[in-house]
């Protein structure tokens, strides 16, 4: 069974279809990345998955609950992590996690947690003392304080230095070899790509794109060739189609960059021309998304 099965989900504002008609299915075990700019539906449609919010239509089931009548047994099962935490600020991090951890029929220990997130130093300090960062570790360590089943990030790793961003990289690696599911949401393309095995863009309430980060929006299909114009170059003459000009720069797409490239360089050694800048990528994730939602 799947661990979140979302199917025709409308959420509505008045006039506004915040959430217009979202399918979701996330397996036991997987990391999903929702994607979205801020205002596309991706925050809804978590609330709704957590129980935090009522859907107008559409059949939810998370862990095999209706997550707006799930009521306490459903809430003992997942973890929650939110952009901005609301933690009594005079507790210390070990404080604060034994006392949230009290409310949790099955608990992590809390020197595990500390451990796990990184904050051993800060392990007896109070909360108000912490760094924004340190903070946001806190924050993931009480999501995962009634060791949840399924834990929902909601941008975990905003405020991290890198070196803290690749800490807590590796704690949610290490929950996904222990069978728990994460549902993830994030700003953040290259921690999408590194933790993810799905990802959804959702744009207007939609699910725009959906797969796993080197297929997303056909990124395993095509690559893009670069190089600098020859002087008096006209696009009809090139021995491959599909270019265009780009400012000064000639852009292939193609299916098939090693037999395009070699018709190329044919084409430029006959005429004792160097293609200048050459270059041959593929559309990077951000590329994709920026494409898909519009955004310049």
């Amino acid at each position: 069974m799947p661990a979140i099965e979302v199917k025709g989900l409308v959420k509505r504002y008045g006039e506004l279809n915040a959430v217009a008609g979202v399918d979701l299915t996330v397996e036991p075990g997987e990391v999903f990345a929702l994607l979205g700019p801020n205002g596309a539906g991706k925050t809804t449609t978590v609330e709704i998955l957590e129980g935090h919010r009522h859907a107008d239509e559409g059949a939810i089931s998370v862990l095999g609950f209706d997550p707006a009548r799930g009521g306490r047994e459903y809430r003992e099962r997942i973890g929650i992590v939110l952009q901005d935490g609301a933690v009594e600020r005079e507790l210390t991090v070990r404080e604060a996690l034994v006392v949230y951890g009290g409310m949790y029929p099955r608990r992590l220990p809390a020197n595990d947690l500390i451990e796990m997130v990184g904050l051993q130093e800060k392990a007896d300090a109070r909360i108000k003392t912490l760094s924004g960062g340190q903070q946001r570790r806190l924050e993931l360590a009480l999501g995962l304080v009634g060791d949840p089943d399924l834990i929902f990030l909601d941008e975990p790793t905003t405020g991290f230095d890198p070196s803290a961003r690749r800490q807590a990289w590796g704690v949610l690696d290490s929950l996904t070899a222990l069978g728990k599911t994460i549902l993830l949401t994030t700003h953040y393309m290259d921690e999408a790509r590194h933790l993810a095995d799905r990802i959804a863009i959702i744009d207007h309430g939609k699910i725009v794109a959906e797969g796993t980060p080197d297929t997303l929006g056909g990124r395993d299909g095509g690559s893009i060739i670069r190089f600098a114009a020859p002087s008096g170059t006209r696009l009809e003459e090139l021995p491959v189609g599909g270019a265009r000009l780009d400012g000064e720069m000639i852009e292939i797409a193609s299916d098939s960059p090693t037999r395009a490239l070699h018709e190329l360089t044919s084409w430029a050694l006959h005429r004792g021309w160097e293609l200048d800048q050459l270059r041959v990528d593929r559309p990077s994730l951000e590329d994709i998304y920026l494409e898909l939602t519009g955004d310049d």
